[in-house]
């Protein structure tokens, strides 16, 4: 099991670092040039702020002003993003007490391989949080590029969203195979394991026996040997 959980630990621990790295990357969505007469000039967006940059490499980025001011499924992405990071941050502790291969904490195999079930089950919640606002943010973004009638500027997906996909990915993957690596170890334990009782002792049972013998033999006389 050592090297199946170190493995799906890696995993998980890229995949945190690539939706940390999607969280702070500007371009999460990227102004298109179909159709657009200025193409000298690129807007691109993230859910935090809003950048455009020029032919020249010139750009300038404005955070936004008001977080009421945004639309619902920006704020929801807000949260559910900060929450993924802080699920894999804890997912990552609680996996790291549970490998085979570290001395932290317990080193009961066993215990050892329920926290790294844990773990497992927090990296999978954690790529749920990150895949739902990622997918919902480019499912917004495609229907604006194709509705006719939107009246402001279309983009296009931008390598925030791929980096995002690519993190959530590699901790679904990570999580569900340190969960099933780990549940196959706690069940080979529970199965080898079995109940000891010791036997009783038959010192006691013994020694009666002989005093009783003891004591019958003294109830004859000596010419009961004659």
């Amino acid at each position: 099991m050592s090297a199946g959980d170190t493995v799906s630990f890696v995993l998980g621990l890229v995949g945190c670092v690539l939706i940390a790295v999607c969280l702070g990357n500007e371009q999460w969505k990227v102004s298109t040039l179909d159709g657009s007469v200025i193409t000298t000039s690129t807007i691109y967006e993230n859910l935090w702020k809003s950048c455009a940059s020029d032919a020249t490499g010139v750009y300038n980025c404005r955070d936004f002003l008001s977080l009421f001011g945004l639309s619902d499924y920006v704020r929801a992405s807000q949260a559910l993003m900060i929450i993924s990071i802080l699920l894999g941050f804890f997912a990552t502790i609680v996996s790291l007490f549970g490998l085979q291969c570290t001395q932290f904490g317990t080193t009961d195999p066993v215990a050892k391989a329920r926290l790294a079930t844990a773990g497992g089950a927090l990296y999978i919640l954690a790529a749920l949080c990150a895949m739902v606002p990622v997918s919902w943010y480019a499912f917004n973004i495609t229907q604006q590029f194709y509705d006719p009638i939107y009246p402001g500027t279309k983009f296009e997906l931008g390598p925030g969203l791929y980096i995002g996909w690519a993190g959530a990915s590699l901790q679904l993957i990570g999580g569900i195979v340190l969960c099933l690596a780990c549940q196959r170890t706690t069940g080979k334990t529970e199965a080898y394991s079995y109940n000891y009782q010791a036997p009783r002792s038959t010192v006691g049972r013994v020694s009666r026996n002989y005093v009783s013998e003891v004591d019958n033999s003294s109830n004859y006389g000596k010419n009961a040997y004659v």
